[in-house]
């Protein structure tokens, strides 16, 4: 089935607007592992706004006793993406294009690629983007969900996930592997995972701590396992 990992940058965020130290990114982190999430994810920026270095450094050291959960970002993560997120941003908010950036990441992809961890980009659901991305070395793409979630639910659904589906055939055709995230939550995961074939893993933070201030994070967690099943066809399912 899809993995899930559990983007705690919100929790970070939250956290940062004391100085007492809580709630505790290294706690979130233990809660949603042991509550089924098969890894962590966090996105450290310039300007240390939730996310911070030693965020890092201690979620990694509790992801080591953990072998088959994974960290993706820094330290030796299992698995880093790289995302066209500009200082000033809100939030990422488009995909590489890799016309005119690729130059760029490619001796970056390189130099992580030589430390044995597996590079994914963040991308828009373009089809033909795909094959440029493979070429640049990358293992995987991340597909860029905000404009599914936006369409979820209206007249456009249907030409959307169309998009997502035909992207990730063009990416699974040249060797890539797939991910997806931002905006998806409980109710839109379903429908997404049984429409774009092949989804390795979705990062997940905005709306699963949104409800997990309602159902707290473990049950949270373990809702969204539920959703990511409920989408999973029925040849992908593990028996």
């Amino acid at each position: 089935m899809t993995r899930l990992s559990v983007n705690l940058n919100k929790i970070a965020l939250l956290r940062n607007a004391r100085t007492l130290g809580i709630p505790s990114v290294v706690r979130a982190a233990t809660i949603a592992l042991d509550a089924g999430a098969h890894g962590i994810t966090v996105h450290p920026r310039p300007d240390g706004r939730h996310i911070r270095a030693g965020d890092v450094h201690e979620l990694a050291r509790l992801l080591a006793a953990r072998p088959p959960a994974e960290f993706a970002r820094e330290v030796r993560p299992q698995q880093c993406t790289l995302v066209p997120d500009e200082t000033a941003a809100m939030t990422s908010d488009h995909g590489w294009n890799l016309e005119r950036e690729g130059g760029r990441l490619r001796p970056v992809i390189a130099e992580l690629k030589a430390l044995a961890i597996r590079v994914s980009l963040f991308m828009d659901p373009v089809p033909a983007a795909m094959e440029a991305a493979r070429a640049l070395g990358a293992d995987r793409v991340e597909l860029y969900t905000e404009p599914y979630a936006r369409a979820y639910g209206t007249t456009e659904e249907a030409r959307v996930l169309a998009a997502y589906a035909a992207s990730a055939r063009a990416a699974q055709e040249t060797k890539l592997g797939v991910n997806a995230g931002h905006d998806l939550n409980q109710v839109n995961l379903p429908r997404f995972l049984s429409a774009v074939p092949g989804v390795l893993e979705v990062s997940i933070g905005h709306a699963l701590i949104a409800d997990a201030i309602e159902a707290g994070l473990a049950q949270t967690v373990r809702q969204y396992l539920q959703a990511i099943a409920r989408g999973t066809p029925a040849r992908q399912a593990r028996p």
